[in-house]
């Protein structure tokens, strides 16, 4: 992405406007919701319950919904995570993303990997709906990112993604360009977790990162737009 190109509302466009907090009340969801479609982010990004009540306030907006699959950790069964994506597409999501069993990763369990990610992003993509993966990286090893993103080149998700933001850390220049590298064109590159100003935005944008998930995309969207002189 040539960044010299690009714009207030471009780089908006990029931004999964997000709130997984626990305690988050249907007022905070109402106010993500307003600020998505004000400052036209890509997508506000939810967990399964607010689902349905982001499609009442978005209506007919452009702003995506993003609803959370297997979150945080992607312990439970593939037929759970098929049955909470389905459901999540039914009450209005337009992309779902969901958790790799990062157990099964780190005892080597490819093949059970591999039909993890075929059977969610099949269920996804025959309802209509986006698929993103998230790896969990700070959990993993540089071989182990590499492989997840060489299965995802065979099923083709449309996004790898490095965290949910609730691991012991979150994106890295470094895996974004791990990433990227691996799946080429194939498979776009979701950078999220810990994205919390423009200069940290533009370091994942460089390395490859083609959609960012934070909470701070107001402050990024300030940010970008004051480091042009006036």
């Amino acid at each position: 992405m040539d960044l010299n190109k690009l714009t207030k509302e471009s780089l908006a466009g990029l931004i999964d406007h997000t709130n997984l907090k626990a305690t988050a009340s249907e007022k905070d969801i109402r106010t993500l919701c307003d600020e998505a479609v004000t400052y036209d982010f890509a997508s506000v990004m939810v967990n399964s319950s607010y689902t349905s009540f982001c499609r009442r306030l978005l209506g007919n907006s452009p702003v995506l919904i993003g609803t959370v699959v297997g979150f945080p950790l992607g312990q439970m069964s593939v037929s759970a995570k098929v049955f909470e994506a389905q459901t999540a597409i039914v009450d209005g999501a337009n992309e779902i993303d969901y958790v790799v069993n990062i157990a099964q990763v780190k005892s080597g369990k490819w093949a059970e990997i591999r039909d993890e990610m075929d059977r969610i992003t099949s269920a996804c993509h025959m309802q209509g709906a986006g698929c993103k993966v998230i790896f969990e990286n700070c959990y993993l090893t540089k071989d182990e990112i590499a492989r997840l993103a060489e299965i995802a080149v065979e099923i083709r998700p449309d996004f790898i993604k490095t965290s949910t933001g609730f691991g012991t850390g979150g994106a890295t220049v470094e895996d974004v360009r791990l990433m990227k590298e691996t799946v080429g064109d194939a498979v776009q590159v979701k950078a999220a977790g810990g994205i919390r100003d423009w200069n940290t935005c533009r370091a994942m944008i460089e390395a490859g990162a083609e959609r960012i998930g934070a909470s701070a995309g107001k402050q990024i969207l300030e940010e970008f737009l004051s480091s042009f002189p006036a």
